[in-house]
């Protein structure tokens, strides 16, 4: 049986489910009524190595593209040296990056054949791209580009050059990968505000910016290579899982914490989109098995005490580790892993 052709309405539901802004949401209504292929890219840089809350934007992306949306992953190598990775180490960061990103996406069930990966400096080298960012130099101030790059570059107190053409060069990117929109998580908004309103001045379009939610990490942070114990690598065994999950903040009957959220924006996203319910083995004695169609139903149990920290815990280091199996499997990652993470 053919496959039902998604109308414009329930194409922008699709686009948009989950996010927690859209920036030009009546010029995407536009697009996707009156444009026959609507393009949008997401951007990671080669620094830390993925985990587990990559899954957050993968099924956005696997979203966007039951949409009919022509989607562009951005390996955004030259970010990550203006970020601090150091140069000698780049091109092992990026191989990591080009192997792990499709294996997530294949374990969710993309098909990463309707996909276009490139590479930031393919085109960012080039000289006309060298010209605007040159050109966009000129029309802000140190302080403006401060502003625009603090919640995602490493300023400090003393910024280096580099991290203030981050925002010029994120922006850039917009118009020469040839995309109508953007799709970053919420700490890109400044970045995301800055091209929308810097593009015209080089007579560039203005994109669509579609921002996600930043989840908390296991500790009540934002989940981060960079912050100890608030992240599950993807090569993390079933052990480090279980032990990870364990040691997460979960107060009973408080939904606010990273395990509610992980749920909330990955495993019931998922279960909802096969057909699935989320199962949470119990002893008999504490009221047996819980069968859950919707994250609702599920918060509401926790938020009154009927389900308890250690139950839910024991059941998404489960789904987690069903989630990994196959990227673990993976014979390469390995040893592009320990190449480009050396210590």
């Amino acid at each position: 049986m053919a496959k039902k052709e998604l109308n414009a309405d329930e194409r922008l539901d699709l686009i948009t489910r989950n996010l927690q802004e859209v920036i030009g949401l009546d010029e995407l209504k536009k697009l996707l009524e009156g444009k026959k292929e609507v393009s949008v890219y997401w951007g990671t840089m080669p620094t830390g190595s993925p985990h587990v809350s990559y899954f957050v934007p993968f099924l956005k992306i696997a979203d966007f593209l039951k949409a009919g949306l022509r989607v562009k992953v951005l390996i955004a190598d030259l970010h990550a040296a203006l970020d601090g990775v150091p140069w000698e180490i780049l091109d092992k960061r990026q191989a990591y990056y080009e192997e792990v990103i499709p294996s997530m996406l294949k374990a969710i069930g993309v098909d990463i054949s309707k996909l276009e990966f490139v590479r930031g400096s393919s085109f960012q080298l080039k000289p006309k791209y060298f010209e605007d960012v040159l050109k966009m130099s000129m029309k802000n101030s140190v302080n403006e580009c401060i502003k625009a790059a603090s919640e995602v570059v490493k300023l400090g107190d003393n910024p280096r050059l580099g991290g203030l053409i981050y925002p010029i060069m994120q922006s850039l990117d917009e118009e020469y990968l040839e995309v109508d929109a953007q799709f970053g998580g919420m700490d890109q908004r400044r970045i995301f505000v800055f091209a929308r309103e810097n593009l015209p001045a080089l007579k560039y379009k203005p994109r669509v910016e579609l921002l996600n939610p930043i989840i908390p990490g296991l500790i009540g942070k934002k989940m981060s290579s960079s912050i100890p114990g608030t992240k599950i690598d993807v090569l993390d065994d079933e052990k480090t899982v279980e032990m990870r999950i364990n040691k997460a903040e979960c107060v009973e009957g408080n939904p606010d914490n990273g395990i509610m959220a992980f749920l909330k924006y990955v495993i019931f996203v998922i279960k909802k989109d096969n057909g699935q319910k989320l199962l949470i083995k119990r002893h008999e004695k504490f009221g047996g098995d819980l069968i859950y169609e919707n994250y609702s139903q599920l918060e509401k149990d926790f938020m009154e005490k009927k389900l308890h920290p250690m139950d839910l815990k024991q059941a998404i280091a489960k789904e987690i580790n069903i989630l990994l199996d196959s990227i673990r499997k993976n014979p390469k990652l390995k040893k592009l892993y320990s190449a480009a993470y050396p210590n």
